[in-house]
């Protein structure tokens, strides 16, 4: 077995202007440092999802699904539109479902003033029922605190913040890729 996780980052936003691809850039660079985990970066705007569930699944939803399988873990960066994730996101986890099961789940957040935190909050929801573990901590970055390229200002206090979520999400991700190697998990 490899000894190196496998962790799917999925920007979640596909809004013309957003910033979370560059946040997302900034965080992938950040773990790329880390010699404990391989990254797959699922950008929400390449995929394109239909805007209504179809009898077959397209080859864009096999590709999504089947990342999202492969995956040991997962760290899902979320603007928090309304004091939630946007529709693309949840569309998005609602295309897989038997391939969420029994991994964890980190959150890179960012919004005005909250950071985002809402929409983490509103996602730990639905997570917990695909029985997905979501890690205690998050990144949280306040956009009033991100320059124009959409990397974020206070970079020191972000990046303690990126290792502490990192080092209980990879803990998780083996301990639980350890369990289901051992036993298949049956929701």
């Amino acid at each position: 077995m490899n000894a190196r996780l496998r962790i799917a980052v999925i920007v979640g936003s596909t809004r013309e202007g957003r910033v979370g691809d560059a946040i997302a850039r900034w965080f992938v660079d950040l773990v790329k440092q880390r010699g404990d985990v391989e990254l797959d970066l699922l950008d929400l705007a390449d995929f394109d999802f239909p805007h209504h569930y179809p009898e077959e699944a397209t080859p864009r939803m096999t590709t999504f699904t089947s990342a999202i399988d492969r995956a040991d873990g997962y760290v899902v960066v979320t603007p928090e539109y309304n004091r939630s994730f946007p529709a693309s996101l949840k569309q998005a986890i609602d295309f897989a479902y038997d391939e969420w099961h029994a991994k964890p789940v980190g959150f890179v957040s960012y919004g005005c003033r909250s950071r985002g935190h809402y929409a983490v909050e509103s996602l730990r929801v639905v997570f917990t029922e695909l029985h997905t573990v979501a890690v205690r901590d998050e990144v949280a970055i306040d956009l009033m605190a991100v320059r124009g390229d959409g990397t974020p200002r206070d970079k020191a206090v972000l990046e303690v913040a990126v290792t502490t979520m990192l080092d209980q999400l990879t803990w998780w991700a083996l301990a639980l890729r350890e369990a289901r190697a051992a036993r298949p998990y049956i929701a």
